[in-house]
């Protein structure tokens, strides 16, 4: 590794290179104040940062209050503490490495003959540079798609038959030659990205203060130093203010669109990002594959046979009521609208980039019309388009990247089918609104039913009632991989409990059923690995189906006077009391009874293990007696909880969520 642009002040020196920086510290214990000053301001300004040395404190096994200290400042300023053991001759550790953004993995330390310090080996693991050479990559130029020239191309696109995947067929067949007429695969090099903020004034703000640097290292002499430094302070005070400016624009322009303003609010305080696959794990595409299936036949294969199930797929089915038996066919401007609804994302399976096709709404309407229609019709959905492309994503940057565990599927679905889902969801979802199918609290993925309006209302009813001088008991349960561990049987069952029947009823049915996933790493893709349950993630109608899944879990909590919000697949119960509570009510253990056996009837994984409680309420109202247990495990009251992303304490003070926004706002913000 190469360093550069050494920068020296007496108590301290730092190396920068192009993604770390280092700070060697030497100093007495008496300086560690100013060092802490000066490293708050390095964690503002470097997103990979080291700091190690000899501190000339006793962090030991029993460690002095100086070191106490320091690692508890360190580690408010975002930084963690690595090295272990003594690093003296004497028994003491005294030489510490602290760092943010690295993965530091430490080695036995080794005796020196010309020191009574030992030497300390690490090995330090950072995302490699963006790549400038090597290998091309074969893409599309984005310039050379013109929208009139794919017009022009698609002039000749006409249904090339009566079936369904003759339809779809041929739609990919001519999208595909009209995008390989306008804009072939080229050989395209890498190139590194340009930060949005980056202007073109501070580009040559940027070239001027590499020359100053390259005469200051010709010359060697007090005044080109000087001068190199003033111009760094001046660049550096250029580049945060071109930041501020940029983000404070950015957030202004979003403040009335969450999804945008939540999106720059996590690229603010969000530590680095996905660690590149590649790079990191030797485990091929085909080893993730393997265990995203396997994953989920593990975990069906661990739940207990229960008679519940068979129960409920036996009871008679409701011959009452609200019906709907079929799609209706929608017409060119519903197409039209369709076609521009949602996201233009695009799949690598889709033929052509999904906003192109979004650019030629008179050449596709007609096709696009004949296939959604034919799809509803017929209650059969597209068998090509129910395959996924899987990435997986790092659930946290702290996690081992070696841990396939410690990863989560992320699915890509073609772009044409969920046009065909959300002329489904549309009508499904009015069909469900106009017979108040669902539950007013069962939030997320329905117009007004938002985490805000979820979070409102729970904070609402937890606040009215210690604002009476009452207590509270929120259980926060954890259900294991709920959306891919959906039975469709008991699906299928519960679908036509609310009205579903006829065409619409196989047309769902088609849906769920031959489905399976590709994993797609390092340019390669891995076979096909089929699904057996669960409601297809990244689908827009996944939601929609889950909540009808979970529907019947909140009738069966109110039945016991709890109170029970749902967003998703996170439940959350409530128990409001009055008075002192010796121990926890009847109706709480019979609550949690029932719904334990619930759903192992409905063959979902409940984690009471990671089950959270929360005792709310003043010091002398706290629950004397043992909380009831859940499938077996003892639940313990905890001091907080995290609810749908917000942190909510005993009192509901929402100290702990403030503390938390602040430091990560402050201590991830974007390197200068």
């Amino acid at each position: 590794m190469a360093f550069t642009s050494p920068q020296v002040s007496k108590k301290k020196v730092i190396y920068v290179c192009n993604y770390i920086h280092f700070c060697y510290v030497c100093a007495p214990a008496a300086t560690l104040s100013g060092l802490l000053e000066a490293v708050a301001g390095w964690a503002l300004e470097f997103p990979n940062l080291l700091v190690l040395g000899d501190f000339n404190i006793h962090a030991d096994a029993t460690p002095s209050s100086q070191a106490l200290d320091l690692v508890s400042s360190m580690g408010t300023l975002g930084l963690s503490q690595f090295v272990s053991g003594p690093t003296h001759q004497a028994g003491h550790t005294l030489d510490l490495i602290f760092g943010v953004g690295i993965d530091v993995i430490m080695f036995p330390s080794m005796k020196v003959p010309w020191s009574d310090h030992y030497a300390l080996k690490a090995r330090i693991d950072v995302p490699p540079p963006p790549c400038l050479g090597g290998e091309p990559i074969w893409a599309r130029p984005r310039r050379l798609m013109d929208p009139d020239r794919f017009r022009q191309a698609l002039r000749d696109l006409a249904p090339p038959g009566d079936s369904l995947t003759e339809l779809v067929e041929g739609w990919n067949t001519q999208l595909l030659a009209a995008i390989n007429e306008i804009a072939p695969k080229r050989p395209l090099r890498p190139r590194r990205n340009r930060a949005p903020w980056f202007t073109e004034e501070l580009r040559k703000m940027n070239r001027d203060l590499r020359r100053l640097e390259r005469v200051w290292r010709g010359a060697r002499d007090g005044a080109s130093r000087t001068s190199y430094r003033v111009f760094m302070k001046t660049y550096e005070m250029a580049v945060k203010a071109a930041k501020k400016s940029y983000f404070s624009a950015s957030i202004a322009s979003a403040s009335s669109r969450p999804v945008q303003l939540f999106s720059i609010i996590r690229s603010l305080t969000s530590l680095e990002g996905q660690p590149n696959l590649t790079h990191n794990l030797t485990h091929s595409c085909e080893a993730f594959a393997s265990f995203f299936a396997e994953k989920v036949l593990l975990l069906r294969h661990d739940l207990p046979a229960n008679f519940d199930t068979i129960k409920e797929l036996e009871a008679p089915r409701l011959s009452s009521g609200p019906v709907l038996d079929h799609f209706d066919r929608i017409s060119p401007a519903d197409v039209d609208r369709l076609l521009q609804a949602g996201k233009p994302t695009t799949c690598p399976l889709d033929p052509c980039p999904s906003w192109l096709i979004r650019a030629c709404p008179d050449e596709v309407r007609a096709p696009l019309g004949d296939i959604i229609n034919l799809s509803l019709g017929t209650g059969t959905f597209p068998g090509e388009l129910k395959e996924a492309v899987v990435r997986p994503l790092l659930k946290k940057t702290s996690l081992d990247p070696l841990d396939l565990s410690n990863y989560r599927p992320v699915s890509n679905l073609p772009f044409l089918g969920k046009v065909i889902e959300r002329a489904v969801a549309e009508q499904l979802g009015r069909f469900l609104d106009e017979t108040l199918a669902l539950d007013p609290f069962q939030s997320g993925f329905r117009a007004g039913h938002g985490t805000e309006t979820a979070l409102v209302a729970l904070t609402d009813d937890l606040r009215r009632q210690l604002d009476r001088g009452g207590s509270g008991l929120l259980i926060l349960l954890d259900l294991s991989a709920a959306f891919d561990m959906v039975d469709h049987e008991l699906l299928d069952h519960r679908l036509a409990d609310v009205g579903i029947q006829g065409t619409a009823l196989q047309w769902l049915r088609s849906f769920l059923s031959g489905r399976g996933q590709r994993v797609a790493l390092g340019g390669e893709l891995s076979s096909r690995h089929s699904l057996v349950c669960g409601v297809p993630q990244g689908t827009i109608l996944s939601p929609m189906l889950f909540n009808i899944f979970m529907r019947p879990l909140a009738q069966l909590v109110q039945s016991f006077g709890l109170g029970c919000h749902q967003y998703a697949d996170d439940t959350q119960l409530y128990l409001l009391m009055d008075g002192h509570p010796d121990s926890a009510p009847d109706t709480l253990i019979r609550c949690l009874e029932a719904v334990a056996g619930w759903l192992r009837g409905s063959r979902l994984k409940l984690n009471p293990s990671k089950t959270e409680v929360l005792w709310l309420g003043q010091d002398d109202m706290r629950l004397r007696g043992q909380l009831p247990s859940l499938a077996g495990v003892q639940l313990m009251p905890a001091p907080s909880v995290k609810s749908l992303g917000v942190i909510f304490d005993t009192s509901l003070s929402m100290e702990a969520q403030i503390a938390a926004i602040t430091k990560a706002a402050f201590f991830s913000s974007p390197p200068g």
